[in-house]
């Protein structure tokens, strides 16, 4: 099991990306524009500078819903690999066999 306080930091990540995600995709669409002039973009620059580093998609990271492991992690399953095979060897994962040659 992974540290409970990184599982509710990146929790709260996931819960301030999602509830700040149009904000900062209409600032970072002000931002991109070559058509609005240079003081509004650095404008909306300054105010997506302020909102919190946590806000950003890119912050959260991909954790196994079971355990909390970090690393080795199937994107589509959010299950690491480890977890995936005891599942699989308990056999609860139907049509997940054990490989062996």
């Amino acid at each position: 099991m992974a540290k409970l306080s990184a599982v509710n930091k990146n929790k709260s990540r996931i819960k301030l990306s999602d509830r700040l995600y149009k904000k900062r995709a209409d600032l970072k669409k002000i931002v991109m524009d070559k058509k609005i002039t240079l003081e509004e973009r650095f404008k909306a620059q300054q105010k997506l500078s302020k909102l919190p580093r946590n806000s950003a998609k890119t912050r959260v990271m991909n954790r196994c819903e079971i355990t909390g492991r970090p690393h080795g992690v199937y994107r589509k399953l959010k299950i690491s690999r480890i977890a995936l095979r005891q599942l699989g060897l308990q056999g609860k994962i139907p049509g997940l066999v054990k490989s062996s040659w």
